[in-house]
């Protein structure tokens, strides 16, 4: 327990020195999008993103490599997920991850994850040719997951992630790492009470370098040619501490959890997330999550700030207050199956989906995924 509370000060000491003056309510506003690598963001995975990132203090096995690092010492032996993510339909953004978790010793568990994202060919356009017919280019997004968790004793679990981030285009690059942290607490008769506290995306900055910032070009009055070349500008990491908690409503062979998560973002809006599991037996999952951030339902009257006008409907594209492309809403299922009679090892089949806004040219998120603990 003592050392429960020295990773627990040691956390907070640490998002107070990364979030300085950090306006609880509404998040840093006035830097919201000059972060850069905002695929860290992204929950790549099916099961863990039909929460709403309201998992943070209950999530376990490789999926807990996004958003709590600690959850993948709950690995039992082996596992293995594979997942496959239609990113903004509609935009050829396809989202693709693996990931493998292996318990080590009495109580310990390592993790690897691979997150690729691919945005399609996009047609090579230039000064001298801008309509296009020279080729194509593909810019691509990995990112690669290396994580230790362990459990410190039947209720305190903590774990570390360091993860290498490249991001690619036809003639430029960036690549940097960063490192994830995250405990989780376990209490109650039942174990069914737990509290998790995560810092995600804690890194130096990246800056794009290659040929593309090549130039090549001649000086006056001279047939010699040089080549130039410019200078990139550094961009920092998407910081986030998250810290949640759940409840478990137990049965005979039912499950019921609530969970909840203060999401504090270093460079956009701070959210709090709503999620919701229903489970029958280890046969079937149901679950449903929200994330609330200031403007999605309401906003202070312009003419006077101590008026709030509340609109339940669901915001559209044109709104001028949104800095997110969706609704906040995620749902999913889980369907889960033994390999073998009498066997721990299940295969399961994961879904979930995340509805964009009205208005925009996108259509709803859908992620699939597989997953076979051994």
């Amino acid at each position: 327990m003592k050392n429960f509370y020295k990773y627990l000060v040691a956390l907070f000491f640490i998002s107070i020195i990364i979030f300085p003056q950090h306006d609880v309510l509404g998040g840093n506003k006035d830097r919201t999008g000059q972060a850069g690598a905002d695929e860290l963001l992204i929950n790549p995975w099916t099961r863990n993103s039909g929460w709403g990132g309201a998992n943070v203090a209950n999530v376990g096995g490789l999926e807990g490599i996004f958003n709590n690092v600690a959850g993948i010492a709950h690995t039992n032996k082996t596992e293995v997920v594979f997942s496959y993510t239609d990113w903004l339909r509609g935009a050829d953004i396809k989202l693709m991850a693996f990931g493998i978790s292996q318990k080590i010793g009495e109580s310990g568990a390592i993790g690897l994850s691979i997150v690729s994202m691919n945005f399609g060919d996009i047609e090579i356009r230039t000064i001298d040719q801008p309509e296009g017919n020279i080729g194509t280019f593909s810019p691509r997004y990995l990112n690669i997951n290396i994580a230790y968790a362990k459990a410190f004793s039947n209720s305190i679990f903590g774990g570390l992630n360091v993860k290498i981030i490249n991001e690619s285009i036809a003639n430029a690059s960036a690549t940097g790492f960063a490192i994830d942290a995250g405990i989780q607490y376990v209490t109650g008769e039942k174990e069914n009470i737990k509290f998790g506290i995560s810092l995600r995306n804690v890194g130096p900055k990246m800056k794009f370098s290659g040929d593309g910032y090549s130039l090549q070009t001649f000086v006056p009055n001279n047939d010699n040619q040089f080549t130039t070349t410019q200078r990139a500008a550094s961009f920092e990491l998407p910081t986030q501490l998250n810290i949640g908690a759940s409840y478990d409503f137990l049965w005979e062979d039912f499950r019921y959890t609530l969970a909840g998560d203060f999401i504090s973002n270093s460079f956009k809006k701070d959210q709090f997330a709503l999620g919701m599991e229903f489970a029958f037996k280890n046969y079937l999952m149901l679950r449903a999550g929200y994330a609330y951030e200031q403007g999605m339902i309401g906003r202070k009257d312009p003419s006077d700030p101590w008026i709030y006008v509340w609109n339940w409907n669901f915001p559209d594209a044109s709104d001028p207050e949104r800095t997110n492309f969706d609704r906040g809403v995620s749902l999913g299922v889980s369907v889960q199956v033994p390999l073998k009679k009498g066997s721990t090892s299940v295969m399961a089949i994961d879904y979930s989906m995340r509805p964009a806004m009205k208005g925009d040219n996108f259509s709803t998120i859908n992620s699939f995924g597989i997953r076979f603990t051994l």
